[in-house]
This record gives C-alpha cells, structure tokens and sequence, in this order.
C-alpha cells in the first residue's frame, strides 16, 4: 500500500510518515504541504533506522497521482479540496481533520458515492472503544445521570472543543434523545441556576504538550461513572490512520468511519 500523506509537515502528517516507514507493508507513495513547501525534504523512518527522503509535491493531484490512497490531516478550509482530487483519481481517502461544516460533510458524503472515504474526529483504536462504551453507557443509566465531558489538549490546538470531546457529545445526545446543539452548554459561568436533566456539559481544557485527554463523567445520585482515555503520544492516532487506509484500499465506495474499520458496530 502507498500513502498520500497531505499536511505532511504537521504534527500528525509527521508521525505517519514515521510509522508507515518502519511498516513492512506500507510505503510513502507521496506527500505535500502548502504550496510554498513544494520541493522541500523530508526525512522518515530515522526512528525505526530505515531513513527515507520524501520530497513534498507540488499539489494534491500531483502527490495523489504517485499513490493508492490519500491521507489528510490538514484544516477544513482545504481538506475537502484534497479529497476531490483524490476522488476524481479513483483513490480513496481517509480524511482526519477537524472542525468541518455540515455542508462539507454533505460534499464528502456525496464524494464518497464514488470511492470509500473514511472520515472519523478520531482515529485510535482506544478513543473508538471509548465511543461504543459512551453510548452503551448513556443507553444503560439514562437521564438520571448527569453527562459531562472534559477534554485536555496542548496548548498549539487551534480548536475547541475537540472534535473527539463533539463526537462524544454527539453520541451521548443520540443515545439519551437529546440534540447536540440545542442540549450542549460549555462551560458554566455566572448564576446559571440548576442544571437542567435535559443537558450535557462540556470542558475544554489548554496547555503544554498533552496529546489528548478524555472523559466521559455520567453523574448520578451517590454514585459516579467515568469513562477516560489518555493518549500518552500521537502514535496511536497514526497507526490507526494507518488501519485505516489499509481498510479503505479494500472497501466498497461509501462513507465509513472507524467503527466500521475496527468492526465495532
């Protein structure tokens, strides 16, 4: 399998391109970043003692051309630009990045009528077992156990909350029959009153280098159930990046996520 690798100088772009050196079943087909990075180098794979230079190209179609499937983790401003191309290659995606619009999810639910694209907040094996249990957690206690979200991360992150901590969020609410939007609060400040039944709280919490920190607090009377999960590096996120593009190379066109890769549903 070869890889596309967009956002290649970032901070996940980086620690996939390491790992899919050492993989002995995957090579790095491509990569690129913006467009003043084309002809830079890279090097991955120092790590495991197998370097390898990787030449950013010039664009996505370029890059996407040299490779079976494309990886993006990038901004929403150009991710879906990036799936398009990769789309009109006959490649198939697995797209990363955070914070889109509900228009740009509907272009890439319609994107991916033509070619699988895995598109999940969250890619480690760990955080997706987290989602199934939040919602088997919310199905189990119900209303009567107060939902709250916290979320930890470095203080380079440019959005909040985290789109893990919203798709948890958004779990929760599917489960307990609320809405996302209209039964969130985040953050309390002020004399706010009594906390309704009907809502679920959410933390975003900033500073130094933490990968990612998340938990699910379901508060009742007397008692308390939290579900947490840490990342201690941004590894796991890229070996299941990883996972995931192997799936998508195989898959049947559609919209997947990682449940569906990791067979969890």
């Amino acid at each position: 399998m070869k890889i596309c690798m967009a956002g290649a100088k970032g901070r996940m772009g980086k620690r996939i391109l390491e790992l899919a050196a050492a993989a002995e079943d995957t090579e790095i087909g491509a990569a690129f970043d913006l467009p003043e990075c084309a002809g830079e180098e890279l090097i991955a794979g120092a790590e495991s003692g197998s370097p390898e230079s990787v030449t950013l190209a010039p664009d996505a179609a370029t890059a996407i051309a040299q490779a079976d499937v494309l990886i993006d983790f990038t901004v929403a401003g150009v991710c879906l630009d990036h799936v398009r191309a990769a789309t009109e290659a006959g490649k198939p995606s697995v797209l990363g990045t955070t914070g889109l619009s509900d228009a740009q999810k509907a272009d890439l639910a319609r994107l991916a009528e033509n070619v699988p694209i895995v598109f999940a907040p969250n890619m480690s094996v760990g955080v997706n077992l987290l989602f199934k249990l939040t919602k088997e957690a919310a199905s189990v206690l119900g209303l009567d156990y107060n939902v709250e979200i916290t979320e930890v991360h470095h203080n380079q992150k440019v959005d909040s909350p985290s789109g893990t901590a919203v798709h948890l969020a958004e779990l929760a609410a599917e489960t307990l029959g609320l809405n996302y939007e209209e039964n969130t609060v985040h953050g309390r400040e002020g004399m706010v009153g009594k906390r309704p039944q009907r809502q679920i709280g959410m933390h975003a919490l900033r500073g130094g280098d933490v990968a990612g920190d998340h938990t699910v607090a379901f508060i009742g009377q007397g008692e308390r159930v939290e579900l947490t999960h840490r990342a201690h590096n941004r590894d796991n996120f890229a070996r299941g990046a990883l996972i995931a593009a192997k799936f998508a190379t195989q898959a049947a066109p559609g919209l997947y996520d990682m449940q569906d890769v990791l067979g969890l549903k």
